[in-house]
């Protein structure tokens, strides 16, 4: 009688119990959903507002025969790309693109470690080497572009009057279909090595001392077994990183081309940024322009996927 008249009351509060405890966890999680979202909300609002929606606002342009100040508008459907495709500008303005890519990316990575590991090496100066050579990465590109524009002159440009001093050929080198884009390409190469050479030094300092001391006791005395052994690999992560930017920042050349030629001579120099401009806000086809920039998005992404799938398999993460 006494262990029943004890039991049952238990048993009888133990439902009671369960529900009170049931509901004091959804508060918690119902408090804890609305701590994130709270947190969350602004930035989640920001990145609607400022991406999400004017992605979609060019989409929905791209379909359309809209030009920029009129009134109406008609759905074409898939036209503008149509017609994108088959613009021979629009495909001499890709190569350009792709030419320059391909000459800025690798001279950056390299001219960047080569600086980097000069500095390292060195053992004083190094914030002052450090300084001078990120300069260009801070300064802004419209000065620079106008400072390399008074530089490569043809008639009173230091370029051109030191290479006749030497007896070397001169030439028009912004104006000449043959050296615009090699030209583009080396200030973009100036402009953004210094970017890479802080990143590559950041890498070098975190590579472990112990690993060049097993290099040594391997055999791997020289410098160049040591970079091919230890540096290059320890370094896999930031060359990804500094690839896949580095490859970005190309594809948005845009500064340059607007001061230094205007997509000139012909089509020589024109970028696919330029070509956006030039016809969204120069022409007015602003349905034209947006299918280019729709295009130009697909692109980017297409090729920092394959960077990302192919770089990553040869990466080597501490």
């Amino acid at each position: 009688m006494t262990i029943a008249s004890w039991t049952t009351p238990e048993r009888a509060d133990a439902p009671t119990n369960a529900t009170a405890s049931g509901k004091t966890l959804r508060r918690q999680r119902i408090a804890e959903a609305f701590a994130a979202w709270s947190l969350a909300g602004p930035a989640l609002l920001l990145l609607v507002t400022l991406f999400f929606l004017p992605v979609f606002g060019v989409f929905a342009i791209a379909l359309t025969d809209w030009q920029f100040g009129a009134t109406t508008l008609n759905f074409v459907g898939l036209a503008n790309f149509r017609e994108v495709v088959a613009d021979e500008g629009f495909r001499a303005s890709l190569i350009n693109t792709i030419l320059y890519v391909v000459i800025v990316v690798p001279g950056t990575i390299v001219l960047g470690l080569v600086i980097a590991l000069l500095i390292e090496s060195g053992k004083s100066l190094r914030a002052f080497y450090r300084a001078i050579h990120f300069l260009p990465f801070m300064a802004t590109l419209t000065a620079m572009a106008v400072a390399w524009e008074a530089l490569l002159h043809p008639t009173i440009g230091l370029v051109n009057q030191a290479l006749a001093r030497l007896g070397l050929p001169t030439a028009n080198w912004l104006r000449d279909e043959n050296t615009v884009l090699p030209v583009l390409a080396m200030i973009g190469v100036w402009q953004n090595f210094g970017y890479a050479m802080v990143l590559f030094l950041a890498g070098l300092k975190s590579i472990p001392q112990d690993l060049y001391d097993a290099a040594d006791i391997d055999g791997a005395d020289l410098w160049f077994d040591r970079l091919r052994t230890v540096t290059l690999p320890m370094l896999g992560p930031v060359t990804m990183f500094v690839f896949i930017v580095v490859a970005l920042k190309a594809f948005e050349t845009f500064d340059t081309v607007q001061v230094l030629t205007q997509g000139g001579p012909g089509h020589a120099s024109e970028m696919l940024l330029y070509t956006l401009y030039r016809e969204s806000f120069e022409y007015l086809r602003t349905g034209y322009g947006a299918s280019v920039a729709v295009i130009f998005l697909f692109i980017v992404l297409a090729l920092t996927l394959i960077q990302v799938r192919v770089m990553d398999k040869k990466v080597h993460y501490q």
